[in-house]
């Protein structure tokens, strides 16, 4: 009997638009019927996908792709809702209902927000819905965006706790090198670690229609592979894929997560809070906190930097500007700064008080 599994399915724009650059209707149906198959199979199914722009620039007006911030976000505002029109009809023709979640950095980055974004998701799962998640390209900014779908894919993989994020791209796995270049390039199967070497081979963003490339992917399965989620890369396009990759059969490249991963408030503390500032200490406060045998006390901090309030995700940093890790700090910037100009008998009461911080995820990390 097949396990039931909770999937995270990133469709890139180039495996749902035409060489116009406009929504193709075959290509999303057989995206849509795979989809089907695993929701008749018993799994719970979450997209993330791409092709807003892709879809809505042309009835713009413009010939191709905008570059300008201002037309990408009308030509989205066109595109999800034919994105979504196209979505909703095929999977209700087949009896299952699609929701549209549009979200922004921020609702990763603060913590309520980002439960609240949990919680919902997961409802709508238990209930069966088939959410369709995608950045809301139509007001956010550059600054805060996520960067590209594969990165927000793995996020959401992370934020529902799924058991398997498979992405679908131009490319039918990882290779040993840039196939485009190498003819004798060769598919790496399995992947267990992200090593350097796998870094390197990345290269940039292979499809004009989208802005993911084999370097954002890696970063991506760098995330579930410390959030103990199992990956999967393959091509778009060859039949049975979805299926075939859910039960580790597909043709592509498999990437297993970690022995040691993180839970979900360390997920969010180590890939999504964004820390607000730095925090430098003496050599003695990072033996300890390296070794996890005691916490952070004010007498070692030496420096402060940026501005943050109690309980915000702060980054420790030792005297040569190598990172130590991320922390939820118990005292604001400004109290940091205001004990460093006590006398000894005053920071010894502080200190007596309790810890400044310790280390939630130690770096450097996978992130």
């Amino acid at each position: 009997m097949t396990q039931k599994k909770r999937i995270v399915i990133k469709i890139g724009s180039s495996s749902l638009t035409s060489l116009h650059g406009e929504i193709s209707r075959r290509k999303l149906k057989r995206i849509a019927e795979e989809v089907v198959e695993l929701k008749e199979e018993g799994h719970e199914v979450l997209l993330v996908s791409s092709g807003a722009v892709a879809a809505g620039y042309r009835k713009l007006g413009c010939v191709e792709r905008p570059t300008a911030l201002t037309e990408k976000q009308a030509a989205a505002s066109i595109g999800q809702g034919l994105l979504m029109e196209a979505y909703s009809e095929y999977f209700l023709s087949h009896g299952y209902v699609a929701s549209q979640i549009l979200i922004t950095r921020t609702d990763f980055s603060e913590e309520k927000r980002y439960k609240n974004a949990r919680n919902t998701l997961k409802i709508l799962l238990d209930r069966g819905i088939i959410p369709i998640v995608n950045e809301n390209d139509t007001v956010t900014i550059d600054r805060l965006k996520f960067g590209d779908n594969d990165t927000l894919s793995a996020k959401v993989a992370g934020l529902v706790d799924a058991d398997q994020l498979i992405i679908l791209s131009d490319i039918d796995g990882l290779y040993d090198s840039d196939p485009r270049k190498n003819p004798n390039a060769e598919l790496v199967r399995d992947v267990k670690e992200i090593t350097p070497e796998i870094e390197a081979s990345a290269g940039d963003p292979g499809s004009a229609a989208g802005t993911g490339g084999m370097k954002s992917k890696i970063e991506a399965f760098k995330i579930t592979m410390a959030s103990g989620i199992h990956a999967f890369l393959g091509k778009a396009g060859v039949r049975g894929l979805l299926l075939d990759a859910a039960n580790g059969t597909a043709s592509g490249t498999y990437f297993t997560p970690a022995e040691k991963t993180l839970d979900s408030r360390k997920q969010w503390i180590a890939f999504n809070s964004g820390p607000e500032g730095t925090v430098t200490v003496d050599q003695n406060a990072k033996n300890v906190l390296t070794a996890h045998t005691g916490e952070l006390q004010a007498e070692h901090v030496i420096s402060v930097s940026g501005r943050f309030k109690n309980g915000a995700v702060v980054r420790l940093k030792d005297e040569n500007e190598e990172e130590i890790g991320l922390g939820i700090i118990n005292y604001s910037s400004e109290q940091l700064q205001h004990f460093r100009e006590l006398d000894e008998e005053a920071k010894a009461i502080v200190d007596s008080e309790g810890l400044v911080c310790r280390i939630d995820v130690p770096l450097p990390a996978t992130i």
